[in-house]
């Protein structure tokens, strides 16, 4: 595999760990799909983590405003899935620190724990694993930059639009993949459901942590 692997590389590393997977699945906000994504299933072996999370430094290592600050970066995730590239991330960017935003439910709003507070001027990549909808490293953003704090860039591992993706407008997004796939907002207008093909529901995980 190379330094940073390719488009496909990446892909098949999906499919082998069982992260990616084809079928017929309705997402948390109610869309149904066909292909499912999970990369926190990507993540449990040491070295698969670890070919991500460099492969990613060093894409962000290419931007050059970026890798003149890697001593006083901080790298925030904005949920569970997203710690381990984070930490992995930090070490390989040497980076300066590693934190993390919480809700205590889906519809909470964002926070940081007590008496963790950004610095003025503070310079942030924002991380995750996947980004679809891109509600949660929105509020994080928005939050951030409301306490002076500035955001560089986001990097996750995947980058899976769908049709409510929001936009980021000239922030640089960094991804090691893109994944495409058709999206249905009802089950009348399903394909998937037309050829009778077994539904599976994603099920929502949420810690103190982050929220998916």
């Amino acid at each position: 595999m190379h330094l940073v692997p390719t488009q496909q590389e990446v892909i098949e590393l999906l499919r082998r760990t069982g992260a990616l997977r084809e079928g017929h699945f309705e997402c948390l906000n109610g869309l149904h799909t066909g292909k499912f994504l999970d990369v926190a299933l990507a993540l449990r072996c040491y070295q698969d983590q670890k070919t991500l999370s460099v492969a990613l430094s060093r894409l962000l290592r290419g931007n050059p405003e970026i890798r003149a600050l890697l001593s006083e970066l901080s790298i925030v995730t904005v949920t569970t899935a997203g710690l381990p590239i984070a930490w992995s991330l930090c070490e390989a960017l040497r980076a300066h620190q590693v934190y993390w935003a919480e809700k205590e439910t889906r519809r909470s709003p964002m926070r940081f724990r007590q008496f963790l507070e950004q610095v003025p001027g503070e310079k942030v990549v924002l991380v995750d694993d996947v980004l679809r909808a891109g509600r949660l490293l929105a509020e994080a953003r928005k939050l951030i930059e409301s306490r002076g704090a500035e955001v560089l860039a986001i990097a996750v591992a995947v980058h899976q639009p769908t049709p409510q993706t929001l936009s980021f407008g000239s922030l640089p997004i960094y991804s090691l993949a893109r994944l495409e796939a058709t999206y249905y907002s009802d089950p009348a207008g399903c394909e998937l459901c037309r050829q009778g093909l077994p539904l599976v529901r994603q099920e929502y995980v949420g810690t103190s942590i982050g929220v998916s």
